[in-house]
């Protein structure tokens, strides 16, 4: 049996480094075409329709979400695709998920205004700056992301931990921990 080359998709969720010259990257473009449409859409809604949201949400992530999950838009992303949403998560206005390299939201997630979850740099090295590199970010289950957080690639915020408004998170969070600061330091054990 002939085996078969990953496709980009697969590539940039294990983290290898995406040239914007890649010949398969027009299909990553178009996912992003479909994200800006869609976001559009979402962000022109009314927001007092939870059931309306959740269905256009599904259609910007590409399956199925909870009924239980509560999103005030505006909300924005550069894809959509490798978002997972638990139940009973909360995601408040005007957040961003760059989930080119996957976000998961466990159940019982809190998610302040204005977070920033971004899973996608550009390599440090000057002739590679407009290729990317993605890595994941997972927020386990009973999180709480404080208001105007940025959580970087790659960082994993254990289950039932805080993290204080502000924040920028470089590295992971250790269960029942607060974090707070730039960047984001253990200033109390739950």
């Amino acid at each position: 049996m002939e085996s078969r080359s990953p496709t980009i998709f697969e590539r940039e969720l294990a983290g290898e480094v995406i040239a914007f010259d890649d010949p398969e990257y027009p299909q990553i473009y178009a996912v992003i075409r479909k994200a800006i449409r869609i976001t559009s859409e979402l962000n022109a809604m009314r927001v007092d329709d939870n059931e309306q949201v959740n269905r256009v949400f599904s259609e910007l992530i590409n399956k199925p979400v909870d009924e239980t999950l509560f999103l005030i838009p505006p909300f924005y992303t550069d894809f959509g695709h490798n978002i997972q949403i638990g139940k009973n998560v909360f995601v408040n206005h005007a957040c961003t998920f760059m989930d080119r390299g996957g976000i998961t939201l466990e159940d019982n997630v809190l998610v302040g205004p204005k977070v920033n979850l971004i899973t996608t740099n550009h390599p440090t090295e000057p002739g590679q700056r407009r290729s990317t590199i993605s890595l994941p970010i997972v927020l386990q289950k009973g999180a709480w992301i404080g208001a105007n957080v940025t959580v970087m690639p790659g960082v994993t915020i254990g289950e039932n931990a805080i993290v204080g408004a502000g924040a920028v998170v470089t590295k992971d969070v250790a269960a029942n921990t607060i974090v707070a600061g730039v960047p984001a330091r253990v200033v109390k054990h739950l």
